[in-house]
């Protein structure tokens, strides 16, 4: 795998470090425990991922713990964020495309961020600045 400083986390790839349940669990403590990398998300993923982690308090709390300890960068969206959320909706309005992954591609152009650890095949259709490609990090065997 490339180094890469900054690597932005999808709220599927986070559930799956926090529940033990989940299929790719295992291969996700491995890429934890090895990744130097600072990982980026947006509130809308932290949300989905207490969404998805509805069913145990405790899971949740140890997930909101390490965003409050900074083991994940929570990048805020701008009020200019939303216009480009809006074009990329109608430009994927094709995909299950969700709020949650719009506002990584949005914070991917405003940081400059191409890698992302991500299971949705969606970021290979994505385009960053509307003809980058994303290059995903993490890929399950």
């Amino acid at each position: 795998m490339t180094y890469h400083p900054l690597i932005l986390a999808d709220s599927g790839f986070l559930f799956a470090y926090y529940s033990a349940r989940d299929k790719y669990h295992q291969q996700v403590r491995c890429f934890f425990e090895s990744c130097t990398s600072k990982l980026v998300t947006t509130p809308i993923c932290i949300a989905e991922v207490m969404w998805l982690l509805s069913s145990d308090w405790r899971t949740q709390n140890e997930f909101l713990l390490d965003v409050a300890k900074g083991l994940y960068e929570c990048e805020q969206l701008l009020p200019q964020d939303f216009s480009r959320i809006a074009e990329l909706n109608a430009t994927y309005f094709d995909l299950p495309g969700d709020f949650a992954d719009l506002s990584l591609i949005v914070i991917s152009e405003r940081l400059d961020i191409a890698a992302i650890a991500t299971f949705d095949s969606d970021f290979d259709v994505y385009r960053r600045y509307r003809k980058k490609p994303f290059e995903r990090v993490f890929l399950p065997q």
